[in-house]
């Protein structure tokens, strides 16, 4: 240890050079004095050449001390000036005192230099340099001091030992005092109280519990701060039982705890989830009067906070003193995470009327508050405000505002903070990334991934779980297998969030065994993973599947919560389990009291009306105990158009245009409606009034990767370079089909043509354009995976059951409601969807 700290000692400074450089005449000014000095010394020029036998060094002493007491450094290097131009003769003690005062003004060149000039030293001189090195965040220099004093021949004291602890805890080296633990030991000094808690401090940052408790346990005579010191390291590193143990000790050996003793316990009954004792705690600080101490108020904030008693944390907060930043932005940080946005923004206000300035952290947090209420306006003026005090340039505040344009709509403001911030960090890009994908762009948010690659800014869960969300909403598989790889290469393949994600990730990529997989490949699972596994199967149409995995949930001890029943109540509407999921729908409310929402009610009015029930989905809409949504109205609208229920459709029509007058899948689906019911005369007129109002059909389109790319079809789409290799293939698949028995279905064409032309429209839709170049590109035998914006049609998926027969290929069509895997002249669907 001796031997690696002289190694980094310091070269001594060149002495003689120094003094060159100081003249006494010019002292005062060289070295920053005061002129009130220098104009005292001119009044008593006969003091300059005083004998050293008339110089009182402990008087001087005395008043350089008090300079250090009253925070007074422009008074002290008066009296230093005056201590010069009287020939210098302060003793060894008095110089240690204007060494320690040039070390807390933080002057430490003068600090230097004063020792350099010393001619004599001792253990105080060099130990009172090491804290300003320390101070002044000058690690190596404190080491090679450290080193020179040993070098020297000086006492290694207890003293010089708590200091170089300190120091090396400062270094985040804590683990080297283990080394000087032995000197410690050779010396005798491990018994001390002081050397005993700097130890213990030390064995605390580097994990090493088990020797911090030995120590502790060989300390003679231990002080409020030993106990103190235990009670830290037990919490810090989470043997949290063993902390109160101590603390519980502590008072028996009849020790007041101080402010750092109730921090620590506090920490331990939180990590317990000890609220009952945390409560009891507060009761001893009531009595010990401590709860007016901002270290203990904070702790007190924290402990409410997180046993979920806002109120309580409330009540601490009005009673302890405001007058710092830190309960002001603790309180506003615990509202925005906690969804109490408006509370965390009023806060602010109070905080501004207080006269209290806020902090990057206070802005940081009000500004989150912004963003989660998706208050532009208010955003806005917290941007103002945050440009008037100069934090724009803070990271924590720059992500801030990055995240409230982004949830607000404004990506494009976002990106522009993004390329202007000097201090960016994984956070910074995992803001624009999870922006972009909240914003629909998940291409954006993937080239974004890579740039973030590229600039080996490292990846975190946060940047996996979204760039995974971004490929499933791209059904993206090859690109979503490739970010699986990199998770396993990081680590990060066993963490929860990147693996619900993955399950996510697969199922909307239609491999749902692969989803599987990652499910059951989990150590650890939460609630999302569940839903996540019964939303998979639910949208492949695997409802007892879904089901079986719900009854495993509860069966291992987890609770259901809204999210799961949509889950559920989804997967019966898409296999018409009708008794099913009218019974969940009760259990729902009467066994775990959670009352349906719009969500709910839409799975249900799909359901019924899916299942024939069309009146009795519009009177479960008539029975919401609130408005119903545009989504409801279109789960009726979407049944009456499977059963050509003319009369509702055009009701629930009616309802939807009420709300959002240009939607335009609504007058499709209604002019689909009057089209199979023959009424050419109302589809004409739907369609002039679109027209009228400037809105256009969404056209049909189907797209598959292949090798990295994304290739599009839209309905009779000639444009692909190999569109004539694509027409023979269909052409093939036309006559193998008819040969087959296939009929085509004409009906599923809602326009006033002839039949043939019908069947000629059919073949060029646009799953069977993209379901043709599959078959040009992709290997004999693989499977094909084809991703459609719309619903696919009646005839597409009877000739997609054929297809999968004849070319003995397996087909997953993802529409927009659900999967279909056609394998084997068979779909998964069972031909209800």
């Amino acid at each position: 240890m001796i031997r690696l700290f002289t190694s980094r000692a310091l070269q001594p400074s060149n002495i003689s050079a120094i003094h060159q450089k100081i003249n006494p005449l010019v002292c005062s000014s060289l070295c920053g004095f005061s002129a009130q000095a220098a104009k005292q010394t001119q009044q008593n020029p006969s003091s300059i050449n005083e004998p050293c036998s008339l110089f009182n060094s402990h008087t001087y002493g005395a008043l350089l001390q008090r300079c250090i007491q009253n925070d007074d450094p422009i008074s002290a290097m008066g009296l230093h000036s005056q201590i010069l131009k009287r020939g210098n003769c302060l003793d060894l003690f008095a110089t240690n005192i204007l060494l320690n005062m040039y070390v807390k003004a933080e002057l430490l060149s003068e600090a230097e230099i004063l020792f350099d000039e010393m001619t004599e030293r001792n253990t105080i001189s060099f130990v009172t340099l090491i804290q300003g090195y320390v101070l002044c965040l000058q690690f190596v220099e404190a080491v090679g001091l450290f080193a020179r004093l040993h070098r020297e021949g000086h006492e290694l004291n207890p003293f010089v030992f708590t200091s170089i602890l300190k120091l090396l805890v400062s270094m985040e080296c804590a683990e080297l005092g283990r080394n000087l633990h032995a000197c410690i030991y050779k010396l005798g000094h491990e018994s001390n109280a002081f050397v005993g808690t700097a130890l213990i401090d030390a064995y605390s940052v580097c994990g090493c519990v088990d020797y911090a408790r030995e120590v502790f346990d060989g300390i003679r005579c231990k002080d409020m701060v030993t106990w103190t010191g235990m009670v830290a390291c037990y919490a810090e590193n989470d043997f949290f039982e063993e902390a109160l143990e101590v603390f519980s000790r502590m008072r028996l050996a009849g020790f007041k705890p101080n402010n750092f003793t109730f921090s620590g316990v506090f920490k331990a009954c939180i990590g317990l989830e000890a609220f009952d004792v945390a409560k009891g705690v507060h009761g001893c600080i009531l009595k010990t009067r401590y709860e007016h101490d901002i270290y203990v108020g904070v702790g007190l904030l924290e402990l409410y906070t997180k046993c979920g008693n806002i109120g309580n944390a409330q009540r601490v907060f009005e009673e302890i003193p405001k007058k710092d930043v830190i309960p002001w932005s603790f309180m506003i940080s615990r509202f925005a995470q906690s969804d109490q946005s408006e509370e965390a923004v009023n806060l602010f206000y109070r905080m501004r009327q207080a006269f209290v300035v806020p902090n990057q952290f206070t802005f940081a947090s009000a500004i989150q508050a912004c963003a989660t209420m998706g208050d532009l306006d208010l955003g806005k003026q917290m941007h103002g405000l945050v440009l008037k005090v100069g934090l724009d340039i803070d990271v924590f505040v720059s992500n801030a505002l990055m995240d409230v344009y982004a949830k607000c709509g404004r990506i494009e403001d976002s990106l522009e903070l993004f390329e202007k911030s000097i201090n960016r960090n994984e956070v910074s890009w995992n803001t624009m990334i999870v922006g972009y994908v909240h914003c629909g762009d998940a291409e954006k948010a993937l080239g974004f991934f890579l740039k973030m690659l590229g600039n080996r800014v490292p990846a975190t869960e946060v940047t996996y779980s979204s760039v995974l969300c971004a490929s499933a909403s791209l059904a993206a598989l090859e690109l979503g297998t490739q970010i699986h790889s990199l998770t396993v290469k990081t680590n990060y393949a066993k963490n929860t969030v990147v693996h619900n994600a993955l399950i996510d990730m697969y199922a909307k990529c239609g491999r749902i065994r692969d989803a599987r997989l990652v499910f059951d490949m989990m150590n650890e699972r939460d609630e999302v993973s569940w839903n996540a596994m019964i939303s998979g199967y639910s949208m492949h149409g695997l409802a007892m599947e879904a089901l079986n995995i719900f009854q495993m949930m509860q069966d291992r001890g987890y609770e259901p919560n809204s999210l799961t029943f949509v889950g559920v109540l989804s997967a019966c509407s898409n296999s018409g389990l009708l008794g099913q999921g009218q019974a969940y729908f009760t259990s729902m409310f009467e066994d775990y009291g959670i009352e349906p929402c719009i969500e709910h009610y839409s799975c249900m009015v799909w359901l019924l009306g899916r299942s024939g029930h069309l009146y009795k989905a519009l009177k479960l809409i008539e029975e919401i105990p609130f408005e119903p949504s545009v989504m409801v109205w279109r789960a009726l609208l979407g049944a009456c158009v499977i059963h050509n229920n003319v009369e509702l459709g055009r009701l629930s029509a009616q309802r939807i245009l009420e709300m959002e007058p240009q939607d335009d899948a609504t007058h499709v689906l209604l002019s689909n409606t009057y089209a199979t019911a023959r009424r050419w005369e109302n589809v004409t007129a739907i369609r002039q009034s679109m027209k009228k109002k400037g809105m256009k059909k969404e056209p049909g389109l189907s797209w598959i990767e292949n090798q990295g790319r994304v290739h599009y079809f839209s309905v009779g789409d000639t444009s692909h370079p190999e569109m004539k290799v694509m027409n023979g293939i269909l052409e093939w698949l036309n006559m193998r089909t008819r040969k087959a028995g296939f009929v085509p279905n004409s009906n599923a064409v809602l326009l006033d043509v002839e039949n043939k032309e019908k069947e000629r429209l059919l073949w060029v839709h646009s799953e069977r354009l993209a379901l043709a170049f599959a078959l040009l590109r992709t290997s004999s035998g693989s499977q094909i995976r084809i991703i459609k914006n719309l619903r696919i049609c009646m005839d597409c998926h009877a000739a997609m059951k054929l297809i999968s027969k004849i070319v003995q290929r397996d087909i997953i069509i993802r529409d927009m409601n659900r999967f279909h895997h056609f394998h084997d002249g068979i779909c998964s669907c069972g031909d209800y969807w």
